[in-house]
C-alpha cells in the first residue's frame, strides 16, 4: 500500500502575496464529493519581501501553523489507509458535517438535519455519536415534542440512518452504527382527498396568492407532487403528439422519466407562455396560503398539498379509469401503491348506497 505524501507548497497570486497550499501525491479522496484532488489551499498568506522584524515573524508564525497542519493532514491519511479512524474527527462537529451534507440531498434531508439540531441544542461531536445517542434521537423522534406523525418521524429516522452509512462508508466513524438501530414501522396513512365539488368550490374561492392557487388546482388536474410543480419549467411543456399538451419531465422523488399528457384546463393555469419557472412560488407561501384558503371555501377537511395528488386519483377511478392507467400517471413503479385509492372509490360507493333509504 503506497502512502501519500503532504507537502507544503507556496504560490505566489497576481496581487504580490504568497498563498500556502497542500500538496497531495498520489491524490486523495474528497470524502464528501468522492473526487480525487491534489491541491488543499489552507487560506493562509505570506508577505513576499518582509522587510521588518514583525513582517518576518509573522510569516514564520504562518509557516509554523501551516506545517502542523501538514502534519495533521498527513497523520489522518495514514490512519484511514491502515484502517484507523482520524481521532481528531472524534472532536469535530457533527451538526456542522451533516448540516453541510444536508445540503446536497433532498428536503428530507434537511428537515432531518434541523431536527437533529434542535434534539442535540446544535452541540455535537462525532465522538457523542453512539448507538445510545442515536437511540434516544429515534425517541426524540417519536415523542410529544414534535407531534409529528409516526410516518413521517419513520422517514427522517431512515434519512438519519442514511447519514450514518455514509459516514462509515467514508471511514469517519469506527463502527457502522446503522447496523444495531431498529427501523420505525410505518402505519398506512388515511389518504385524504377533495370531491370534485370541493375542487369546483376552491376554484371558485379567492387565494390571497394567485399562484398557490393555480399550483394547486394544477395538481388536482395533474396528479404532480408538490415538488415536480416548484420545479416545473416551461420547456417541459411540449405539444402531445395526438394534439394539446403534455408534460416531460424527470420526476423529483423517483427520478422516473414522464410523458404525461394534461387538459387545456390544467394548461391554462400555468398561465401566460414563458421561459423559466411556470409556478415560481415557495414552500413556505403554500404552507401559509393553503389553511386560509380551504377555510374560505368552507372546507373542513385536513388538506394537505400532497392531497391534491390523492385528489387526482381518486378522481380519475371515479370516472371509471383502470388503475393501470392511473399508476402510470401517478409514475408510480408498482401499480399496488396506485390500488389503494380504488379502495377509497369502494368506500365512498358504500356511503353512496346506503345513502338511499325507503324506510322512513
Amino acid at each position: 500500500m503506497s502512502s501519500t505524501k503532504v507537502t507544503l507548497r507556496k504560490r505566489e497570486l497576481p496581487s504580490g502575496t504568497i498563498t500556502l497550499y497542500l500538496d497531495f501525491y498520489p491524490p486523495i479522496t474528497n470524502p464528501r464529493t468522492m473526487e480525487k484532488t491534489r491541491r488543499e489551499y489552507l487560506g493562509i498568506y505570506l508577505i513576499k519581501n518582509p522587510q521588518s522584524a514583525i513582517e518576518k515573524k509573522a510569516n514564520a508564525d504562518k509557516l509554523q501553523i501551516a506545517e502542523g497542519i501538514r502534519a495533521q493532514r498527513e497523520l489522518s491519511i495514514l490512519s484511514q489507509q491502515y484502517g484507523f479512524i482520524d481521532k481528531t474527527m472524534e472532536k469535530a462537529d457533527f451538526n456542522s458535517y451533516i448540516q453541510e451534507e444536508s445540503l446536497h440531498h433532498n428536503e428530507r434531508w434537511l428537515i432531518t438535519a434541523k431536527h437533529f439540531e434542535k434534539f442535540t441544542h446544535n452541540n455535537c461531536t462525532f465522538r457523542d455519536v453512539t448507538i445510545d445517542f442515536c437511540n434516544r434521537f429515534r425517541e426524540y423522534l417519536l415523542g410529544d415534542e414534535l407531534s409529528i406523525s409516526v410516518n413521517s418521524a419513520s422517514a427522517y429516522w431512515s434519512t438519519f440512518r442514511a447519514m450514518l452509512a455514509t459516514l462509515y462508508k467514508r471511514k469517519l466513524i469506527a463502527e457502522n452504527i446503522n447496523d444495531y438501530l431498529e427501523p420505525i414501522e410505518t402505519c398506512t396513512p388515511q389518504k385524504e382527498f377533495l370531491t370534485i365539488d370541493e375542487v369546483r368550490k376552491l376554484y371558485e374561492t379567492p387565494c390571497k396568492n394567485d399562484i398557490v392557487k393555480r399550483a394547486s388546482l394544477f395538481s388536482c388536474l395533474t396528479g404532480l407532487r408538490k415538488s415536480d410543480i416548484l420545479t416545473l419549467r416551461w420547456e417541459h411543456i411540449e405539444s402531445f403528439p395526438d394534439g394539446g399538451w403534455c408534460i416531460r419531465k424527470r420526476t423529483e422523488k423517483t427520478k422516473a422519466d414522464m410523458l404525461n399528457p394534461i387538459s387545456q384546463e390544467a394548461y391554462e393555469l400555468c398561465g401566460e407562455p414563458s421561459i423559466g419557472p411556470i409556478f415560481n412560488v415557495t414552500y413556505d407561501e403554500i404552507r401559509r396560503c393553503i389553511k386560509k384558503w380551504l377555510s374560505d371555501a368552507g372546507i373542513t377537511k385536513h388538506i394537505t398539498f400532497h392531497c391534491f395528488r390523492h385528489t387526482f386519483a381518486t378522481l380519475l377511478i371515479t370516472n371509471g379509469n383502470d388503475v393501470y392507467t392511473v399508476s402510470k400517471m401517478l409514475t408510480h413503479r408498482n401499480v399496488a401503491t396506485t390500488q389503494i385509492y380504488a379502495h377509497l372509490v369502494d368506500d365512498k360507493k358504500r356511503v353512496a348506497a346506503e345513502s338511499i333509504k325507503i324506510k322512513l
